[in-house]
């Protein structure tokens, strides 16, 4: 799978560009425990809400019918065990944008904004309309 032979060095270099105000890799925690750990090291009161989940293609309709099976992933829920599961990063929501655009020309790969910083008591939360970005993870160029 390239995309957990991805290196990190692009997008550690635009975290300093961009200013970034804190990252985590998402992996044993799944996306909203390291969230959780994240918002809880905060200065502010603030909240993270995930209004999207990029999900490795195949695997959303794979934890749908293991969890008919009585297995459950927790993967729309945000507590899928990962490994390599990409990098989550925070910045500004005027810089975001940016940040993605440039990745995505440096690497070749699609990132993207999955979510929003709001006033609130140091919790996060996936919406509960939440958008799965299915990702084709065959499609993608080797690691660099």
């Amino acid at each position: 799978m390239y995309s957990m032979a991805r290196l990190n060095r692009n997008a550690a270099k635009l975290m300093h560009k961009y200013e970034c105000h804190g990252a985590t890799d998402v992996t044993g925690f799944g996306i909203l425990g390291h969230l959780r750990n994240l918002v809880d090291n905060q200065k502010e009161n603030v909240s993270f809400c995930l209004h999207s989940l990029p999900v490795v293609g195949g695997m959303f309709a794979a934890a749908e019918a293991a969890a008919k099976g009585g297995m459950n992933f927790n993967l729309k829920e945000g507590f899928s065990a990962e490994t390599s599961g990409g990098l989550l990063v925070c910045l500004s929501k005027d810089k975001a944008q940016g940040f993605c655009d440039e990745l995505k020309a440096l690497d070749g790969v699609p990132c993207w904004i999955i979510g929003d910083v709001v006033p609130g008591n140091k919790t996060a939360s996936i919406n509960a309309d939440v958008k799965i970005i299915e990702v084709d993870s065959t499609t993608l160029p080797p690691y660099q």
